[in-house]
């Protein structure tokens, strides 16, 4: 391959390719974007065990984990014991520009930090998620109903579009929470958006169970990732997910932020930084709350067994 041209000592190649398929942009576009927000995206992948989304000329995009063997010595990394696929993962850190431009120079879209630094917990995050051909305006209702049921705990969040077709609603934690307890105080905060409008939110993990509702996912915790504040998405167009103050939330569509539009809509500003609330400590009553909720996944394993074994009898 030959060096199209060299930033902060990384050479960057190929840059005239089509990123993918409907992307309307090219390997330079992501390139020239995620160098123009370095100042934004690095503080929200810094010191972060980070996934990306890569998508290669004439293959489907998959989601990287594991540091390649070729990678340059100078970029940071972590081991992490990988639970699903029981094995020790070397994860890389972002945290400065020549790491990020060479993530973008091996076709890197999308990233996806954990919400871990240093093993400690930082955000509880709620990922509320519109049913099939529903519009924006449903996912924005769940979402003020979240943040109704945060204001009645004590809590304040920020927000932003996914980059997709839903929303991630981030709460700032202590430093010191425990994981249990951080997962156990999503798992009700999510039952009590629910129980504040039944007939449009739901916390059903399994998906035929939802009927229509946005669902409030409370399972982003532990060793979950989540894409990060101004990530591109592998979608047509390029939208990036982007923060949006709760007054605004109404007036906006995933639409409106995409890897050409953003730049010029941050000018010099942080809006993740900037929206971002202190963080709080968890309150007992929620996290005692949680604590009696079951996980949803474990819970949904066991309910598709029981359907299962229904079926099979019938």
């Amino acid at each position: 391959m030959t060096t199209d041209e060299t930033r902060d000592g990384v050479a960057l190649t190929n840059l005239g390719q089509p990123l993918f398929d409907g992307a309307g942009a090219t390997k330079r576009d992501l390139v020239d974007y995620l160098d123009a927000v370095r100042d934004r995206i690095l503080p929200a992948l810094r010191g972060r065990p980070l996934s990306v989304v890569r998508v290669r000329p004439g293959q489907e995009p998959f989601m990287q984990k594991n540091l390649p063997s070729y990678a340059p010595s100078w970029i940071r990394r972590v081991g992490m014991w990988a639970e699903a696929s029981r094995r020790q993962v070397s994860y890389a850190l972002c945290d400065d520009r020549r790491t990020l431009l060479w993530f973008a120079n091996q076709r890197a879209v999308e990233y996806h930090p954990g919400l871990v630094r240093g093993g400690e917990p930082t955000h509880l995050v709620l990922d509320l998620d519109p049913p099939e051909g529903a519009g924006f305006d449903l996912v924005v209702r769940a979402a003020h109903l979240v943040r109704q049921a945060l204001d009645d705990a004590g809590l304040a969040g920020a927000v932003k579009t996914s980059g997709a077709k839903g929303v991630h609603v981030f709460v700032p934690v202590t430093p010191g929470t425990a994981m249990d307890d951080l997962a156990a105080a999503t798992r009700a905060l999510g039952a009590r958006a629910e129980r504040l409008d039944p007939a449009l939110a739901t916390t059903a993990f399994i998906r035929e169970d939802r009927r229509g509702k946005v669902f409030v996912d409370s399972t982003r915790a532990g060793g979950a990732t989540v894409v990060a504040a101004y990530s591109p998405r592998v979608r047509p167009g390029v939208p990036v997910s982007f923060p949006v103050a709760w007054e605004d939330l109404d007036r906006v569509v995933p639409a409106d932020f995409t890897l050409r539009t953003a730049p010029g809509l941050l000018a010099e500003r942080d809006p993740w930084a900037e929206l971002m609330p202190e963080p709080r400590r968890l309150p007992p009553d929620l996290v005692e709350e949680g604590h009696a909720i079951p996980v949803a996944r474990v819970q949904a394993m066991h309910e598709g067994k029981r359907r299962a074994r229904a079926r099979r009898a019938e």
